[in-house]
Parts: C-alpha cells; sequence; structure tokens
C-alpha cells in the first residue's frame, strides 16, 4: 500500500479541531479551495479521518452555493451517521437531493429512531417512495414510529434492543448473545419479559458478566424499572432520565408491551434541544437557526414583534393619556424610560426563572404559593434597593426631593408588579396547556412597561408635582 493511501489514517483528526473541540477556519479553508481547485482526492483524503459529526459540521459551516460541490467531492464518506449528526435544514436539502434509493440505504444503515429523524421532514410522497424502497422489516418499524406524534417517546425510541425470558438462565442468554449475528451490538442492559411481552426486569449487562451461568435471570434481574409511555413527551422523558439517572429505558405501549428503549446518548440530545428551544421561544426569535431559510425565519419572528406592536400601543396610551402633565414637567419624559426598563428586566429575570422551573418540574401546583412569596420577597428588596438610589439620585439631579419619592415609589411598585407578573403569567400560561416560553415574554413586557408608566405618571399628578 502507498504512502498516499495511508495518508488519511496517519493525520489526526485532532490537529483539524481546536481547543474547544470545532473545526478550524484553515482546515474549512484548505478543504473548500481543493473542491474549487477539482482537487476532490486531496479534499477526500483531509476529511477522511474526521468523527462523522465533525463531517457533518464541516457540511455546515460550507456556504449554501459551495455545498453541492462539497458533498459531491466527499460523496463516500457522507453516510447515515453524518446525516443522523448534521443539522435539520441542512440534512434536508442534501437529502432533497438524493433519490428514493440513496436515501433508503441510507437509513437502513442507522437505528430506528436515526433513520426516522432523516425521514420524517420528508414530502409525504417522499417518504412514500423511500419506505417503499426499504427492507419490509426495516418499512414496518419507521412506518410504526411515524406514527406516534412528533417528539414523543415513539419517535424517538430504537427497536433494537435485548429482550429475554424471565426463565432463562445467565448462561442462556450468553450463548443467545454470541449465536444470534443479527442482534443489535450497542446496548447496555437486557430487559426481561414476560410471555405477553412485558418488561418485569432489567439486567446490566456487568452483572451479566459477573454472575454464575446457572443462576436464573429472575433472580439477577432488578424488578424496579422505569417505563415509558410510547406517546410521552419528549421533553418529560428527558426529566425521567435526568430525575432516576438513566442509562437506558423501556418503552412501552398502551398495553403495556416493550416495543422499544431510549438510550441517554438520544436523552441529552433532546436536553440540549428543549433548553435551546425555550431560550429562543422566549425572545421570539422561532427556531432560531442560523441554517433556517430567511424567509422562514422572518415568519416567525415577525408575528411576534405585531404583537409585541399591538401590546405597546397599551403603554403609548397611557402615556398620552398623561401627555399634558409630561408637557408641563419635562423631567418626567426623562425619567420615564428608566421606570419601564427597571420594571422589564426585573419581569424578564423572574420569567426566565419560572419558565425553567416549570420546564423541569420544579414549579408545580404544591408550591407555586410558596415561589410567588419568594419572588415578592426577591423583588421587594431588589425594588427598595433601586429606589433609594434613584430617588436619591432624581432629587439631587432637578433639585426636587418630592420627584425623587415620586420615581422611588414607582420603582417599588413596578419592580413588585414585575415579579408578580414574571410568575403567575408563565404559571397561567402552563394551566391552560399554552406553552409559557412562547407568550410570556409579551404580556410580561406588557405589564411592566404599563404599570410602570401608570404608577409613575399617576403618582406625579396625584400628588401635584405635576398636573
Amino acid at each position: 500500500m502507498s504512502e498516499t493511501e495511508l495518508a488519511p489514517q496517519e493525520m489526526p483528526p485532532e490537529s483539524e479541531l481546536d481547543e474547544d473541540d470545532r473545526l478550524k477556519p484553515e482546515f474549512v479553508s484548505a478543504v473548500l479551495d481543493a473542491v474549487a481547485a477539482g482537487d476532490n482526492e486531496t479534499a477526500r483524503m483531509r476529511v477522511a479521518p474526521l468523527h462523522p459529526a465533525d463531517i457533518a459540521d464541516l457540511v455546515e459551516l460550507t456556504p449554501g452555493e459551495q455545498r453541492p460541490a462539497l458533498v459531491s467531492a466527499i460523496a463516500d464518506l457522507i453516510d447515515g451517521d453524518v446525516l443522523a449528526e448534521m443539522n435539520d435544514w441542512v440534512r434536508e436539502t442534501l437529502v432533497d437531493a438524493l433519490t428514493a434509493t440513496q436515501v433508503a440505504d441510507l437509513a437502513s444503515e442507522l437505528d430506528t429512531d436515526d433513520a426516522v429523524a432523516i425521514i420524517e421532514d420528508m414530502d409525504a410522497d417522499d417518504q412514500r417512495e423511500v419506505l417503499r424502497a426499504l427492507d419490509p422489516d426495516d418499512r414496518a418499524a419507521i412506518e410504526e414510529a411515524l406514527s406516534y406524534p412528533e417528539e414523543s417517546a415513539g419517535r424517538m425510541m430504537q427497536r433494537e434492543l435485548i429482550a429475554v425470558p424471565e426463565h432463562w438462565t445467565v448462561g442462556d442468554v450468553l450463548d443467545y448473545l454470541r449465536a444470534d449475528e443479527e442482534l443489535t451490538t450497542d446496548f447496555w442492559e437486557i430487559f426481561v419479559v414476560d410471555p405477553a411481552h412485558h418488561p418485569v426486569g432489567t439486567c446490566a449487562l456487568s452483572w451479566i458478566l459477573r454472575t454464575p451461568r446457572v443462576v436464573s435471570m429472575a433472580d439477577v434481574m432488578k424488578r424496579e424499572q422505569t417505563l415509558i409511555p410510547v406517546d410521552m413527551d419528549q421533553e418529560e422523558v428527558a426529566l425521567r432520565f435526568q430525575k432516576y439517572a438513566l442509562i437506558s429505558a423501556a418503552v412501552v405501549d398502551p398495553n403495556g408491551r416493550l416495543v422499544g428503549m431510549i438510550t441517554v446518548d438520544d436523552v441529552v440530545h433532546i436536553i440540549s434541544e428543549e433548553a435551546g428551544e425555550d431560550a429562543l421561544l422566549l425572545s421570539g426569535a422561532g427556531e432560531g437557526d442560523i441554517n433556517e431559510p430567511v424567509f422562514d425565519s422572518y415568519k416567525s419572528r415577525v408575528r411576534w414583534l405585531i404583537a409585541n406592536l399591538f401590546t405597546a400601543l397599551v403603554a403609548s396610551s397611557i402615556i398620552a393619556f398623561f401627555g399634558a402633565a409630561i408637557e408641563q414637567m419635562v423631567a418626567l419624559a426623562i425619567l420615564m424610560p428608566i421606570v419601564a426598563s427597571i420594571g422589564g428586566n426585573a419581569g424578564t429575570q423572574t420569567m426566565a426563572i419560572a419558565v425553567r422551573a416549570l420546564a423541569t418540574n420544579q414549579l408545580t401546583q404544591t408550591n407555586t404559593l410558596r415561589t410567588i412569596r419568594r419572588e415578592i420577597l426577591v423583588a421587594l428588596a431588589n425594588g427598595t434597593t433601586i429606589a433609594v438610589l434613584l430617588g436619591l439620585g432624581a432629587g439631587l439631579w432637578f433639585a426636587n426631593p418630592q420627584l425623587g419619592a415620586v420615581i422611588a415609589t414607582a420603582i417599588v411598585v413596578n419592580v413588585l408588579v414585575a415579579g408578580l407578573a414574571g410568575v403567575l403569567v408563565p404559571v397561567m400560561l402552563e394551566r391552560l396547556n399554552q406553552d409559557p416560553a412562547v407568550a410570556s415574554t409579551v404580556f410580561v413586557t406588557m405589564i411592566t412597561d404599563s404599570m410602570g408608566f401608570l404608577v409613575f405618571l399617576g403618582l406625579a399628578v396625584a400628588t401635584g408635582l405635576a398636573g
């Protein structure tokens, strides 16, 4: 074998990554320059040693107009594992360019959950064509997965697992694992089932390896286990894995039969995805993906900006109502944005905590009142601190102690309102079965701005400071 043929294996992949395990810009440029020069062999040699996740990153980092040439140059390196690691938007573009047979070949290389992730976003006609090209067993498994709701345990579970009857011995299990070459090779525990295929226990591989062959599985298995209903939302699945420190868990259908399993590597992805999704929803940025088409990003963001426009009109109408007072005392116009800004930031802080607590099941009906009391105390302390600083500053700057007292009072009231709104709005949306991360920001901002202006300007008029 020539030195050239050995080169891809000798090149350490770590040399192409920076200290944060990201592809170095100079490496990406070198690969794209080779492709642009028609030197596909060099490009392939540079990319070959990379992990599938890094190859997926390379495709994502490549400008859209250059991706077809890159993919063509390293086509044999883009397998199912690479597609499974790829950004949804980029993967969808690549899959659209493949034939049904090519997609079916890639899907057949993957576990069911990864194959479903590739196929589920395709158009219905393309889905049917790909499914027809699959082997009957793979087709049946993927069709069953697609029948479950999106973002459910049924969509994310994999069918490839090891299940044995409880009357077997450890020796029977070991012989079975060694003799059947069709079994999956990636698993951490074995599920024990009864004759109706209901899971009755689990057994870690380490226990089996350390137990004599003659011992019955019924004696070595752990009967307590966490079962995941097939229709459970993926966020709830992630919470169960986190709460009970699971490595894998059995998924059961409505009849309690074992139909699949979920492993912790899939859950880590879900935790990251859900956390990012909530943060983006709080900002009204939609999916917030930098690979998302411009028009799709526009549609997802503009509706919340329009909603915010209408809620801002509420605050503007309050200002207009006190227009005469503002004209008489310009200082009110100078200080109004401070009142609104402090209240808005306080509300955002509390709302972020509440939304996260709801998402992680820390905030429930049991402790809602306790949480509200806690946030009132925090808001009172924060509001008093800011009120003293701002009240003294405004009173000295404008040589008007009464103005300082008015804005100090308005700050305390608005921060208290912000603390209440930051908890109550997400809780109310959650009780109404609405995602609290979606609309909380719009409502909390409207409340804090409106109340800030109303209290500040209202106090100014009521105390005779302006009228």
